[in-house]
């Protein structure tokens, strides 16, 4: 007969690995979202690169795109969404090229170094592939920054230290980024940074 200790500890260990994986399923999904958006992005800039670039013909195509996209799948292709994709492409192409070229650099790397039975996961694979690690909104949010060195320092933090995108708001507000490079005690302004307001 089982101990209840014994049914308690089983519990617990099964409720953390189903919490883990659907942690893990959601970064998945939430990063094939973004990488689906950023070549979204580049299909309509390559189709405007072919010559048809009116201001209004490009208008009517994402209008036109938008409501067959939006009957097939549901919300989330409305012309605003369609015209943040470009946008999310324009802005993110450059270290998305600079993200594969280092991919590939690694990859050489760590198959000539690579033992026969690697035992790296499927998981780890997935996440380490990925030039896109945060949330949909979050992008939305960078690219409004204008200056690259800012927006970088703010991508950064907000992985680093799993910022919501409302505590990325709340820092960016708070001009964390220009405390900390006008600041002499960049280690006190970034301990400061964590206190909630």
């Amino acid at each position: 007969m089982n101990s209840k200790p014994g049914i308690t500890s089983l519990f617990s260990g099964i409720k953390n690995l189903v919490q883990q994986s659907k942690e893990e399923l959601y970064r998945i999904i939430n990063t094939t979202l973004v990488e689906t958006y950023y070549h979204i992005g580049r299909l309509i800039v390559e189709f405007e690169q072919q010559g048809s670039t009116r201001a209004g013909y490009a208008s009517g195509v994402l209008k036109t795109i938008s409501l067959k996209l939006t009957k097939e799948f549901g919300k989330g292709f409305s012309v605003d969404n369609l015209e943040n994709m470009r946008r999310f492409y324009n802005e993110y192409k450059r270290t998305y090229v600079e993200f594969l070229e280092a991919q590939v650099k690694s990859e050489t790397v760590s198959r000539k170094l690579r033992k026969p039975q690697s035992s790296v996961s499927k998981s780890e694979t997935l996440s380490r592939k990925s030039v896109f690690t945060l949330s949909w909104s979050h992008y939305l949010l960078l690219m409004k920054i204008g200056d690259l060195n800012e927006r970088s320092f703010y991508t950064v933090e907000a992985y680093n230290e799993s910022w919501s995108v409302r505590e990325l708001q709340r820092q960016f507000d708070s001009a964390l980024y220009e405390r900390l490079v006008l600041s002499r005690n960049k280690k006190r302004v970034k301990e400061l940074s964590k206190k909630v307001m």
